[in-house]
């Protein structure tokens, strides 16, 4: 079982630049020697027969396969624009942008 004292949780506050009242050193305190315990059950848990996974069941991807398909045709596509200009959108200008 492990014991994080307020000194270290200050430190690691102090670190991590994080500005920590005194009240919050003990519960930041309770809350690292609980993770830290529970990480401490999972190793004695994990064998060197169990193989390590990223997910609890086997994941497959499903790919379908390319098919070339008919696209807009520009005049198609810029049928439906607000506002459009040598064959592009056209699109108001940005701030400061300089042409």
């Amino acid at each position: 079982m492990s014991n994080i004292s307020r000194d270290e949780v200050a430190h690691l506050a102090r670190l991590a630049r994080m500005a920590v009242t005194e009240e919050e050193l003990d519960v930041f305190a309770g809350q690292l020697d609980q993770i830290l315990d529970s990480v401490a059950k999972v190793s004695e848990v994990a064998s060197d027969d169990v193989p390590p996974m990223s997910h609890a069941v086997p994941l497959t991807n499903t790919f379908r396969d390319d098919e070339v398909r008919p696209g807009l045709s520009q005049e198609q596509a810029l049928a439906g624009a607000p506002a459009a200009e040598d064959g592009r959108f056209r699109v108001p200008r940005i701030l400061g942008e300089e042409q």
